[in-house]
C-alpha cells in the first residue's frame, strides 16, 4: 500500500518509457511525462488489448516548477546530454532517479546531472518496440530488477499493484552484468542486419558463444558471480525467441541513428583492457559498431 502520494515524472516516453507510464496510468498514478515531442497521447499494445495514456507530453523544462520525488529516465545513453535541462528542474537531493537504461555504468554517467539526487540503476527485462504508428508493442510481461536499497523502496511503492513487477536483488552487480552480456551479443544483429532468427545458424551460435565467454571473463573481473553455463543460457534465449524479434540497437541502426555501442559493447573492451584480459572479438566487433554508428562514410 502506498503511504503517501509521491510526485513521479518520466523522461523519455519511448518503448520502455511508454510501458512504465501505461502501467502507472492503468492504476490511476499517471506520472508527468517529459520528452522531445508533444504527443497527444501514448498507446501501449499487448496481446490482451491496449492502454491509452492521454497527453500531451511536456516538451519545455520551464513548465516544471518544483522537484519530484521519483524520476524515471528512459532515454538512451546517447541522449543523456539532452536530458540535462529536465534533470536540473526535476531533481534535488531528495529525489530518486531510477535509470531505465542499458549498461552497468548508470551511477557514473548520471552523477553530474542530477543535482545531488540518488541515482538508482535498474535492469529492464521486457521487450517493447515502437511501431510505425508511434504506438508501443509490449511482447512480454514487464519486469524490473533493482538493487536492494532504501532508494529502491520508493520505486517498489510507486509500482506496487501495477502490471510492472519489481524484483530487489542483493547481488545486483551480477544480474546487471548478465543482462549486459545479453545486450552485448545482441549487437551482432547490427553487423548482420538480421533479427533473432539469425542465431539459429550454427556458425552464428559458435561466434556468439565465443564472444560471450570473452564477456564473461570481463564480468567476473568486475565482481559478477556468473557460472560457466551463462553463455549457453543466453544463446538459448535467442534460440527460443521469435525469429522476428529485434533489439533497440538494431532498430537504431536501421533508422540511421547513433548507436549505444559503447555502453553495450565498448564497455567489455574497456574493462577487459583495464584488467589485462584479452578481448580479440571485442577488438573486432567494437570498431565495426562504432563505424556503423559514427562513420565516417
Amino acid at each position: 500500500m502506498i503511504s503517501e502520494n509521491p510526485k513521479v515524472a518520466l523522461i523519455g516516453p519511448g518503448a520502455i518509457g511508454t510501458t512504465v507510464v501505461a502501467a502507472l496510468h492503468e492504476v490511476g498514478r499517471t506520472p508527468v511525462i517529459c520528452g522531445r515531442t508533444a504527443h497527444p497521447q501514448l498507446e501501449l499494445r499487448f496481446d490482451e488489448g491496449s492502454i491509452i495514456v492521454p497527453g500531451p507530453v511536456l516538451t519545455e523544462p520551464a513548465d516544471i516548477k518544483q522537484p519530484f520525488d521519483l524520476v524515471f529516465v528512459a532515454v538512451k545513453t546517447t541522449q543523456l546530454d539532452a536530458t540535462a535541462a529536465w534533470l536540473n528542474v526535476l531533481c534535488d537531493e531528495n529525489t530518486v532517479v531510477c535509470v531505465l537504461q542499458n549498461g552497468v555504468e548508470q551511477k557514473i554517467q548520471f552523477a553530474d546531472y542530477v543535482a545531488g539526487a540518488t541515482v538508482l540503476p535498474s535492469v529492464v527485462w521486457f521487450p517493447a518496440q515502437r511501431e510505425p504508428d508511434a504506438s508501443v508493442w509490449l511482447r512480454a510481461k514487464p519486469r524490473l530488477t533493482l538493487p536492494d536499497t532504501l532508494a529502491a523502496q520508493r520505486v517498489v511503492e510507486v509500482l506496487q499493484g501495477t502490471r510492472c513487477e519489481v524484483d530487489l536483488a542483493a547481488d545486483f552487480i551480477s544480474i546487471a552484468w548478465r543482462k549486459l552480456l545479453q545486450n552485448a551479443v545482441a549487437g551482432l544483429m547490427v553487423l548482420s542486419g538480421r533479427r533473432a532468427g539469425m542465431f539459429s545458424r550454427p556458425d552464428i551460435t559458435d561466434v556468439a558463444l565465443a564472444y560471450l565467454r570473452e564477456c564473461l571473463a570481463v564480468a567476473r573481473a568486475e565482481g559478477a558471480v556468473l557460472n560457466d553455463d551463462v553463455p549457453q543460457e543466453i544463446v538459448d534465449v535467442f534460440h527460443r525467441a521469435p525469429a522476428d524479434l529485434g533489439t533497440s540497437i538494431l532498430a537504431d541502426r536501421q533508422a540511421g541513428r547513433v548507436l549505444e555501442w559503447d555502453i553495450r559493447n565498448g564497455v567489455i573492451q574497456r574493462y577487459g583492457h583495464k584488467h589485462g584480459i584479452p578481448t580479440p572479438l571485442s577488438d573486432l566487433i567494437v570498431p565495426l559498431l562504432a563505424a556503423a554508428s559514427d562513420g565516417p562514410g
